[in-house]
């Protein structure tokens, strides 16, 4: 990131983002500091909320015990595998603008726990790529979850526990949500994030579409030109912004920054946040499915939902409890970014160990 990046306007995006679980839903209307390393108490499942205090951590690793390679659905995704092939499977999903290295520290942490972990690459990232040229580069939420549901297909894993971030969190929720037999339990970070298409059409006070900035950037023409010429310094950027206690380095981000070479990834991209705003059809096929989804249904599924500093006034967590109606507890990790599992591992991965006993 640059050196001349106006600090207080880095200040400014990060209490803007506040809005964002809001503008999902679409109604918007303390420890002692310690390293991201050591362990984090377990939380209470009966709703409780823990506020820790982290330093956001430099990654240990560099790569994954093992990458792989299935065809899946109209996919061949890309992932890596971590663990004893019996464990009890967790499966991992990153965001934008990150890959699989978010969770490059937490896969031989649950490994070490005896979990079978699989972290893949999203469709438009890595080595994941369609199968066919003729498929619809489609980003909306349930065929992100049907990927899912076809990885698990692919690998015979019948039921997982779902964890993830950004984009990653809300594709683990339409996973709980449309396919409730496949999910034993799930940590959402930034909590219940389903996007509800009609109601994301409505403006949003400033500061709410202040922290969308790249969204309406992506509606625009010279917003697609313009990822499509500048991806690497684009998203080195969103890195700095949402996560700017977060020192990562050249060579951390330049792991991930490798996964956006992918020949589909400013496609996949630029859809999503179309579709989210109602600017791009998706496919008709799943008209039912993104209903369902629209009416921000319940999460059954044991939860604990994990809130940073990304997340401002809505990090208690308060806009979306009663989203969730199982055993559930809420986190609020303090002094981390958004990018919670690259930042704080250790809390990420004691999250799914905790609510894999609920």
């Amino acid at each position: 990131m640059r050196e001349d990046l106006n600090l207080d306007r880095r200040r400014f995006f990060g209490k803007a983002a506040m809005t964002i679980v809001a503008v999902e839903l679409g109604t918007l209307s303390a420890a002692s500091a310690q390293s991201s390393n050591a362990p984090v108490a377990a939380s209470a499942n009966d709703g409780s909320q823990q506020t820790i205090a982290l330093v956001p951590a430099n990654p240990k690793n560099t790569s994954f015990a093992s990458l792989k390679q299935v065809n899946a659905g109209v996919l061949n995704i890309g992932y890596a595998e971590d663990g004893p092939a019996d464990g009890q499977p967790v499966i991992l999903l990153h965001g934008w603008p990150f890959d699989i290295h978010a969770f490059v520290d937490v896969a031989p942490l649950l490994a070490k726990a005896g979990y079978r972990v699989i972290v893949p690459y999203q469709r438009g990232y890595g080595s994941t790529t369609f199968l066919s040229a003729d498929t619809f580069r489609n980003a909306q939420q349930s065929i992100c979850g049907e990927d899912v549901v076809n990885l698990m297909d692919a690998l015979k894993i019948k039921k997982a526990i779902i964890g993830g971030f950004d984009i990653g969190s809300r594709t683990a929720a339409v996973v709980g949500i449309l396919w409730p037999d496949r999910v034993k339990a799930l940590v959402l970070v930034s909590g219940y994030l389903i996007a509800n298409v009609p109601a994301n059409k409505l403006p949003a006070p400033p500061k709410a579409e202040y922290a969308f900035w790249y969204q309406w950037y992506f509606s625009t023409q010279r917003g697609l030109l313009g990822y499509t010429q500048y991806t690497y310094d684009f998203n080195k950027l969103v890195w700095a912004t949402q996560s700017p206690k977060w020192q990562f380095s050249d060579a951390t981000y330049d792991r991930t920054a490798a996964s956006f070479k992918n020949p589909d990834h400013v496609a996949i991209v630029i859809h999503n946040y179309r579709w989210r705003i109602g600017l791009a059809a998706g496919d008709s096929k799943y008209d039912s499915l993104e209903n369902k989804l629209f009416a921000g249904p319940a999460i059954d599924q044991p939860t604990i939902t994990i809130a940073s500093d990304f997340d401002g006034a809505n990090a208690s967590g308060a806009a979306y409890r009663g989203k969730f109606t199982g055993k559930y507890s809420h986190q609020i990790l303090a002094g981390i970014g958004h990018d919670v599992p690259q930042e704080a591992p250790q809390a990420f991965s004691d999250a799914i160990v905790t609510v894999a006993g609920y």
